[in-house]
Parts: structure tokens; sequence; C-alpha cells
């Protein structure tokens, strides 16, 4: 598990070909509940986010803010009405009658957190956002940053706009302690990962 933000990227190379620059963020409750409280309460109308797994990609958005948050036994349950969704992002103990045996509180909670860039096959970042992983090493959630290629109904930009990259560079200074490194604006459109 890291146990400070990395400001400097590791190449992560999909299953089919697809580049990722990776920045590693600690994976413990007391990072990711403040992170995720920012995100869900001050950024709901710009993420998209969801599992993305092989056969399944879940773009969610959140047609208004979430009416709580809370974080009980390791798990941060986010609700927005009609809807909610539950993420362990520490420990879960379970009850005193049905404690959670160890091995199923350590496949539960998010061992692996990371803030990433998808890069196109010119190695220029096309997607922004971060990425949750349990302890059995299956994706828990993708948050998608605003995209300076795609609009907010998810169109084509014709032109970039990127003013879009406000929140990835916020939360670079942030989280990672890094400033913009300029990469950002390199790339020419939008292209799916591998």
């Amino acid at each position: 598990m890291v146990d400070r933000p990395s400001s400097e990227p590791v190449i992560e190379m999909g299953k089919h070909g697809g580049v990722t620059e990776v920045f590693a963020i600690p994976a413990r409750e007391d990072f990711l509940h403040p992170l995720m409280e920012d995100l869900f309460r001050n950024h709901w109308d710009k993420i998209i986010f969801g599992p993305i797994i092989q056969g399944g990609a879940y773009e969610i958005r959140a047609e208004q803010e979430p009416h709580s948050l809370t974080l009980n036994d390791g798990y941060l349950t986010i609700h927005f009405g009609k809807s909610h969704f539950h993420l362990c992002i520490g420990d879960n103990w379970g009850s005193e009658a049905r404690p959670t045996p160890a091995a199923l509180r350590l496949e539960r909670k998010t061992t692996r957190a990371e803030f990433f860039r998808g890069l196109d096959n010119a190695g220029c970042p096309c997607t922004w956002g971060l990425r949750l992983f349990n302890g059995a090493d299956d994706q828990q959630m993708t948050v998608f940053f605003p995209n300076p290629f795609l609009g907010d109904d998810d169109s084509i930009l014709t032109e970039p706009d990127w003013s879009r990259l406000a929140l990835w560079e916020d939360l670079g200074r942030r989280y990672l302690g890094r400033e913009p490194d300029g990469r950002d604006r390199t790339g020419a459109g939008f292209s799916h990962g591998g």
C-alpha cells in the first residue's frame, strides 16, 4: 500500500494496448474519505462515476447534490435521494454478533487508489480521473473528471476547452502536491483506452 501520494506517474499498459499514467495515492480511509467527500460534495455536477470493467462501463452522472455522505464501519455511503451507493474504503468489522471474517475484510476495502491520465496512441493525455480497487484487485469505482475534448453531454467538441482541466489540476495540486506539467494540453482529441 502507498503511504503518501506520488507526484510522478508510473506507466501502466492495459490488456488491450491502452497506456495509462498512474499517480498512486494512499488507499486509507483517512485519505480517501475527505477526497470522496470533496468530489461528491463540491464537484458532483462535473464528474462521471461507476465501475469500469471488461464488458461493462457504468458512467453515471448525479442529477443532484448528495443528500448525505456517511461513513460507517468502513463503508462510505452516498445518498442522492432515490439512489445511493456504498463503497468500502476502510475496515469493515461487522457487528459483535456477526463479525466480518479477516479475509473478507481485506477483500472488501480499497487497497489501491490512483489518479490517472489515459493516453492516446501518440502518448498524449485524453482522459483524466480517479480509480479505486479492492483487496481482490477488482475495480470498485472510476471517477472521470471533465474532459477538454468532450462536452457536458458527452459530445465531441470541435475545439478543446482547456478550462475543463481545472478539476484535474486542482486535485493534482491539493492531493498529489504537483503543479500542472503542460502535457495535459498536448492531445488532439478524445480516444478510448485499452
